[in-house]
């Protein structure tokens, strides 16, 4: 599909608790090469603190500075969601979605070409991603996280749901030039 990919790293743990290595240069180069991809750079690390109900996103960057992320929850988990936005994709439009722990250790690769959104589920969350580029404002979009055309199913029974200005804000898939946005 050469998308988002979700990996479990091999964890080991006993009575004193766990090791894993959380990512990997020549794995990592590896298992996207199987999916068709060509692994980029990291250059640069983030660090979320959310509490419960918090929603972060759907956000992007466009060129000249497109970003790639590699999310994992180290504390708590979230919902977390990666929107196509590749115009000519098979699967233009649509989204996945996984369940991140500090429990599961997973990770989700969002390519370039995605918006990208997290729903912390715990009374507090704590998200570490890598990007492929540097924030750059003039390059970031996003879109309204709950945008009934993108039809996302986040899992808001029973939460009070908090957004930053900017993402409450944001506009809708219509409203947006998102077609445009990766050509």
């Amino acid at each position: 599909m050469q998308g988002p990919l979700l990996f479990t790293p091999r964890v080991f743990g006993d009575e004193r608790g766990f090791f894993f290595e959380s990512w990997n240069g020549r794995r990592w180069a590896e298992l996207l090469e199987q999916d068709g991809q060509q692994a980029l750079p990291f250059v640069q690390d983030n660090h979320s603190r959310s509490t419960c109900g918090v929603l972060r996103g759907l956000h992007l960057q466009i060129a000249p500075q497109p970003q790639a992320k590699l999310v994992r929850c180290v504390a708590g988990e979230i919902f977390d969601v990666a929107v196509d936005l590749r115009s000519g994709s098979p699967s233009f439009g649509q989204w996945v979605a996984a369940r991140l722990s500090a429990d599961n250790h997973q990770q989700l690769w969002v390519p370039v070409g995605f918006a990208h959104g997290f729903l912390t589920l715990s009374e507090s969350a704590e998200v570490l991603y890598k990007t492929s580029d540097y924030w750059n404002r003039d390059c970031e979009r996003a879109l309204r996280w709950d945008d009934p055309s993108l039809a996302i199913d986040w899992p808001v029974d029973g939460l009070q749901v908090q957004l930053s200005a900017k993402d409450a804000e944001a506009p809708v898939w219509a409203e947006s030039k998102a077609e445009q946005w990766f050509q």
